[in-house]
């Protein structure tokens, strides 16, 4: 019940209208409605013969389509929890069949499927105590201490006021998380500026700056070091600067979408300087690379070229194909966020993070609910989930700003529609080598919706098309060098005769990003083991402060 009173509270009210549009279409089309009910009965009926021995075949959508939730042998040993999953799955085929099938236009009915989807999996059998066998069968077995250790950890939650989704105890950012060596060499009210200790005798000579997105923390780009993006690139002979976002306080929540830019285009000059080049290379991860894309565009209408090539990762520039995240963004979401924050306010991380973890409920919120609190098993120390649970707090002013202008109006790819700090912007003026990396299966940001976005960068563009979802694909490691990604060298206009040309390689992106990425890097120099310069001193070692703040 709070996870559905948070997901309607997000939703303004977009989940009351979608259950509105659904009683419509059954009242103006009751021959669609009386041949689902008609279907489901027969179903239901099926199971009761079944149940008393009388063997029926039955036409059931679950047997075609098994559900992992329901793997346990338990669930088919027992005909109670046999009939109540099957009756669950046969409801849950009728409702969704219903949004599917109901006379909306494409947002309205995504957005009815959505919600139906999220009560469907809320009510889940598998959810609670005494319809889930493999609880109680557990709970026998421990003589109650699985129900115990449960309701231990669920009261440990309600304090922590989220689901633990890892051994948080397990790690640190500093300690085992984040730990590439580095120094913090500038910083402002909003962002420290990282910059990364040489593992090379000889670096190329334009460094690399990594802009992260500012609604989670940077170290998912550092995590250990297997699987540290900043860590591979220093490993390649770059000398990387990490910008690391403020868990904003609630001093700091009337900041505003320009004050995101400015800090961009500090961090840029900073490491110009620090480098001694007049240009850069620049890499933008989700919403960094949207803030990227705009601190550069704020630059080019001032006349100045900073940055030598530009990697896009998992951004989002063009929102007319946003995915799953648009259930929740109307103009009455907009217009309440407006109002919400005309005098300022923070946009709580846990708030956003709820968000995302509903995308995915049932793998990011109800499997943890039934192994957590139902069997009491504690969750295993895995270092992505670590980082996932570590949300940031936003400034109002700032995301309802961002939210009217790209997911809303998509009006950051019209050009000179927007003015920030002070200049009309125009992303077709970015004249800049473009590598665009998108993951097939993304669900904040789809590929092809990514790959639309590219299309907007005036300068060349390559994109690489990457295995798995938006952190897995993204952060895939190149000493581990698993899944699979695809490229081809032409970028043409339809995304699908993209895919259907390129050429599939196994293991990481990042090997064939790194061999893009360095002939706009300039000749090999000397590495320097002194951080900074007589401008930029050292504050303090990396990962900083502020990503050590937490919600």
């Amino acid at each position: 019940q709070d996870w559905m009173e948070k997901i309607q509270t997000q939703s303004g009210d977009g989940m009351a209208e979608s259950w509105q549009s659904l009683s419509t279409q059954i009242a103006q089309n009751p021959e669609l409605w009386t041949e689902l009910q008609s279907r489901y009965l027969q179903q239901q009926m099926s199971l009761w013969m079944n149940m008393m021995g009388v063997p029926v075949t039955s036409d059931s959508p679950a047997s075609a389509a098994p559900d992992k939730r329901f793997a346990a042998p338990e669930w088919d040993e027992y005909p109670m929890f046999q009939y109540i999953k099957q009756s669950y799955l046969n409801a849950s085929a009728l409702m969704l069949e219903a949004a599917e099938k109901a006379d909306l236009n494409s947002a309205e009915r995504k957005k009815l499927q959505f919600f139906t989807k999220q009560y469907l999996d809320a009510i889940a059998p598998t959810n609670f105590a005494v319809t889930n066998p493999e609880v109680l069968k557990l709970a026998l077995e421990t003589e109650g201490e699985s129900i115990a250790a449960g309701m231990k950890q669920l009261l440990a939650d309600m304090e922590k006021g989220r689901i633990s989704m890892t051994d948080e105890e397990a790690f640190e950012v500093g300690r085992n998380v984040g730990v590439s060596e580095g120094e913090v060499i500038y910083q402002t009210p909003l962002i420290q500026l990282i910059q990364y200790k040489p593992l090379t005798k000889t670096v190329f000579e334009r460094p690399l700056l990594m802009v992260p997105p500012c609604i989670n923390k940077f170290y998912i780009m550092d995590l250990q070091p297997d699987n540290s993006l900043v860590r591979f690139a220093v490993e390649q002979g770059y000398t990387v600067f990490m910008i690391s976002w403020r868990n904003v306080p609630a001093e700091m929540g009337n900041l505003v979408w320009d004050e995101y830019i400015d800090a961009v285009i500090e961090a840029i000059d900073a490491v110009s300087k620090i480098s001694k080049q007049k240009k850069i290379n620049a890499l933008g991860f989700c919403v960094g690379g949207t803030i990227l894309c705009s601190a550069l565009a704020v630059l080019r209408a001032r006349g100045e070229d900073k940055v030598a090539s530009m990697t896009l990762m998992t951004a989002l520039l063009e929102f007319s194909q946003m995915g799953d995240i648009s259930v929740y963004v109307n103009r009455d979401f907009v217009a309440q966020k407006e109002k919400q924050y005309a005098k300022g306010g923070l946009l709580p991380g846990a708030e956003l993070a709820s968000a995302f973890s509903s995308l995915r409920a049932n793998d990011l919120v109800w499997n943890y609910v039934v192994n957590n609190y139902l069997k009491g098993k504690m969750p295993d120390a895995f270092d992505l989930l670590y980082w996932n649970s570590d949300s940031t707090n936003l400034p109002g002013p700032m995301f309802a700003y961002y939210v009217k202008n790209t997911y809303l109006e998509n009006n950051l790819v019209k050009p000179n529609r927007l003015t920030m700090s002070g200049e009309k912007i125009d992303l077709g003026s970015l004249n800049i080598p473009t590598l665009a990396f998108a993951a097939k299966e993304d669900h904040i940001v789809p590929w092809r919706a990514a790959y639309e976005s590219a299309k907007y960068i005036g300068g060349q563009v390559e994109f690489v098309l990457g295995a798995s979802g938006h952190i897995a694909g993204s952060i895939n490691s190149a000493k581990k060098n698993k899944r699979n990604y695809w490229t081809q060298k032409k970028f043409i206009a339809n995304a699908d005769r993209w895919l259907d040309g390129a050429t599939a390689h196994d293991g990481s992106w990042w090997n064939h990003w790194i061999k893009w990425l360095k002939p706009h890097s300039g000749k090999q120099t000397a590495a320097r083991s002194k951080l900074g310069n007589t401008h930029y001193k050292t504050i303090e070692p990396a990962p900083g402060s502020y990503v050590k703040q937490r919600c």
